[in-house]
């Protein structure tokens, strides 16, 4: 019996017309960043999949854990490959299916993609189909929604032969679909809305608003862990981080009480896209649901997003909290944003914040102090951590120099 290899499969990619091999290559490249600590000899393309093969031709279930991470995989398969011998694929279909767990019922599945191999589809399913038989005479053959299927696949002078498959997250591999900022905070709604903008493509720059000096800069690091949860999936290039705590208390000195979370969400914005004018990112993201709080109800969230041009997406804009929650577990930031952290959310917030604001009193509020000046200050005073996990991001021309701690950005 030959070696055993990962068997990449995608979904969406597949779909793809004269561009799918700029897709396929760049799923390779992330595929290879994402498995740089595994003891891998290489990732191929082949078949409309690609083969993750181990030094020691032996691939592994945590490599398929490792590999099913990625947002471009659909899902995973450990495959056998072996000759056009048929006593040994025989061999490996059973050792597929004694593999697969318990079940009742199985079938075969054959597909021949190379026509130079005698044997047609169906009769690869009968003659494995026999010996599957014969090593499990217990087991029932169900054509229809079976236990398990185990799958012949006779490429070229090599048949891959598997049993199970490990459900991936989807999407399309990260890097093409350009790059967003998305306004993260250490709570549970942005980090989702972060990984799942990642997970259609886009390269992800977080932008945090502390509460610094405000307030203790545990969000901080808070935001940094959940940066760090996301490395499996290689979403995020550059997080950067903006003390907003001492803005904050000026722009709560002049601003009408009702309207202050509104005022502090329009320079968010206004800090956060030019910021991303500047990493050349093309949209914002927030992990706004509609109607979750006063700030996102239709009155409010069109009061803030009149203050920038650039697109802004919004996720999570049909979610409930339990789903939102639900997601947190599954992609690593849940118990990360359970933990208490003071930040801009919480502070000088108003009693009674307005929730259906009228444009034209926000713009007057807008103009009671030098909001340009602030901007400007805030995006000077930003810092920024770098994290090696994203292959296809690029820093800024002007903002090159790499930190792997927090430091103000150069002047």
């Amino acid at each position: 019996m030959g070696e055993r290899v990962c068997l990449v499969h995608y979904h969406e990619i597949g779909l793809k017309g004269k561009n799918r091999p700029a897709f396929e290559r760049q799923l390779v490249t992330n595929l290879g960043r994402a498995l740089r600590t595994f003891p891998i000899s290489g990732v191929r393309r082949a078949f409309g999949r690609l083969v993750v093969s181990a030094e020691d031709g032996r691939a592994s279930s945590e490599l398929a854990h490792a590999i099913v991470q990625v947002p471009g995989v659909a899902r995973v398969s450990l495959a056998y490959v072996c000759s056009l011998d048929e006593d040994e694929y025989c061999a490996a279909a059973v050792r597929a299916l004694g593999e697969a767990g318990e079940f009742k019922t199985f079938k075969v599945h054959a597909r021949r993609s190379a026509t130079t191999y005698e044997r047609h589809s169906i009769d690869i399913n009968r003659l494995v189909g026999d010996a599957l038989c014969q090593a499990f005479p217990d087991r029932e053959v169900r054509m229809h929604q079976p236990d398990v299927t185990v799958y012949v696949n006779v490429v070229a002078s090599r048949v891959y032969v598997y049993a199970s498959s490990a459900v991936g997250v989807g999407g399309l591999p990260v890097g093409t679909a350009g790059k967003v900022v998305t306004l993260l905070s250490s709570g549970f709604d942005s980090p989702v809305a972060t990984w799942m903008v990642g997970r259609r493509g886009a390269v992800c720059v977080p932008v945090h608003f502390s509460g610094r000096p405000m307030t203790a800069d545990t969000s901080e690091y808070l935001c940094q862990d959940i940066v760090r949860a996301f490395e499996p999936a290689g979403i995020v290039g550059r997080l950067y981080v903006v003390p907003f705590g001492e803005r904050q208390r000026e722009i709560s000195l002049v601003v009408p009480q009702g309207l202050r979370i509104i005022i502090y969400r329009r320079v968010m914005f206004a800090v956060s896209e030019r910021i991303a004018r500047i990493e050349g990112a093309k949209a914002l993201v927030t992990g706004e649901s509609l109607g979750q709080v006063a700030s996102q109800t239709l009155d409010n969230i069109a009061a803030v997003n009149e203050v920038v041009s650039m697109p802004v997406l919004r996720p999570l804009i049909g979610s409930d909290k339990q789903e939102i929650m639900r997601r947190a577990q599954r992609i690593g930031t849940y118990d990360i944003s359970s933990q208490a952290a003071d930040d801009c959310c919480t502070l000088f917030m108003p009693r009674r914040p307005e929730t259906h604001a009228r444009l034209s009193k926000v713009l007057e509020a807008w103009d009671l102090f030098d909001h340009d000046a602030m901007i400007d200050d805030l995006v000077r005073d930003a810092e920024y951590l770098d994290f090696d996990q994203c292959p296809s991001y690029r820093p800024p021309r002007d903002l090159s120099e790499m930190h792997d701690e927090l430091l103000s950005r150069k002047r």
